[in-house]
């Protein structure tokens, strides 16, 4: 079976994680501030903050920009569901919007018409590695003095005409196993703000400023070492792995012509977290015959978070989601990571293809 991803786990990731091992320095030390620097760096931003995971990045993104319960956050149902408990462990309310089809992303034209007097942030997810319209975004944020907390999980590269995605707001990137730039489990939130970055620092390390002196309520959400060496081996491979990853993008969509293949707009540099195709019908048969041809095929996300089964009586429709509810439905992501072989990828191309 060809996998939906593959860890790129080389020699360099090894060592990083024996010298660690062998300094004795753990937790949140030199080489988690070293990462912290270079995503930083990545991003074009002053502050980067890692912390245990994505989950916890939403988390304490959202609380250092002052949501507080009650409070609304605008975000797309179309996501993996750690973007809305994050949001719900803030105590705030998520607010549904609609996507747009070719994108995956959050419609702008949806956001204003969702705005109340409770909104206090927007929530764009730039799913699969695709920005989301972060100059539109912005701009009504700005008009109604909301804040903008980027969900960047699996976008860690994008641009936007130029702009690194992780800039435009605080940002909140995942470094799980199977993402682009991984350290087995981890987070990274970004942002120039420095009060921001500040409460980040709190509420990542139990609200301490100093020790044993609590500012604010924090947690335990620090990130290791160990976790942040491995990385940074990754992050030096970014470049190189990105242009692989869009290789491989470019092969599939000049081939499969039985599926609608995934958009990408001129000034939009999708970094190919998940390259996602739709059908038209019987999505589930597809995704079988895929799997009999041995390719990993996978559904992401085949219920909408608004349709979860904890999610009743909680959050905000606003508007019709019938975008999401087709997508939901028509949605295949193939493989197209860096280790594919140019044989596994004509086996995606003619596996696909038969299925017309």
């Amino acid at each position: 079976m060809i996998p939906i991803s593959k860890p790129w786990i080389g020699a360099e990731e090894k060592q990083a994680v024996l010298q660690v091992l062998d300094s004795g320095m753990l937790v949140q030390g030199a080489v988690t501030a070293r990462l912290e620097e270079e995503f930083a760096r990545l991003c074009g931003v002053k502050h980067a903050v890692a912390v245990a995971s994505g989950t916890a990045a939403l988390h304490v993104a959202l609380l250092a920009n002052g949501v507080v319960p009650g409070d609304e956050v605008i975000t797309t149902p179309f996501t993996f569901f750690a973007s809305v408990s994050s949001i719900l462990a803030a105590g705030a309310v998520p607010v549904f919007v609609d996507i747009r089809a070719e994108t995956f992303n959050i419609d702008p034209d949806q956001i204003e018409a969702a705005i109340s007097p409770r909104t206090k942030a927007i929530m764009p997810v730039h799913l699969y590695g695709y920005p989301c319209d972060m100059d539109r975004i912005c701009a009504i944020a700005a008009k109604h003095g909301l804040r903008v907390i980027e969900d960047a999980a699996q976008a860690v590269g994008a641009k936007l005409h130029g702009r690194a995605v992780g800039s435009f707001g605080t940002a909140c990137f995942s470094l799980y196993a199977t993402k682009n730039v991984m350290s087995g489990e981890g987070g990274m939130i970004t942002t120039s703000d420095d009060g921001v970055a500040a409460q980040c620092r709190l509420i990542r390390n139990h609200g301490m400023a100093s020790t044993y002196l609590h500012e604010r309520l924090g947690f335990n959400y620090r990130m290791t070492d160990l976790h942040a060496a491995i990385g940074l081996a990754q992050l030096g491979r970014l470049g190189t792995l990105t242009a692989k990853r869009r290789e491989n993008a470019s092969f599939l969509t000049a081939r499969i012509r039985s599926a609608i293949t995934p958009l990408v707009e001129k000034g939009y540099e999708h970094v190919w977290h998940q390259y996602t195709i739709r059908v038209a019908s019987d999505r589930d048969g597809a995704l079988r015959k895929l799997h009999e041809a041995g390719i990993g095929a996978r559904v992401y996300y085949p219920m909408p978070v608004h349709r979860q089964p904890c999610m009743e009586g909680r959050g905000r429709i606003a508007g019709s989601l019938a975008i999401v509810e087709r997508v939901a439905g028509e949605v295949i992501s193939l493989p197209v990571h860096p280790a594919l072989t140019p044989q596994e990828l004509e086996t995606i191309v003619s596996g696909v293809n038969s299925l017309c």
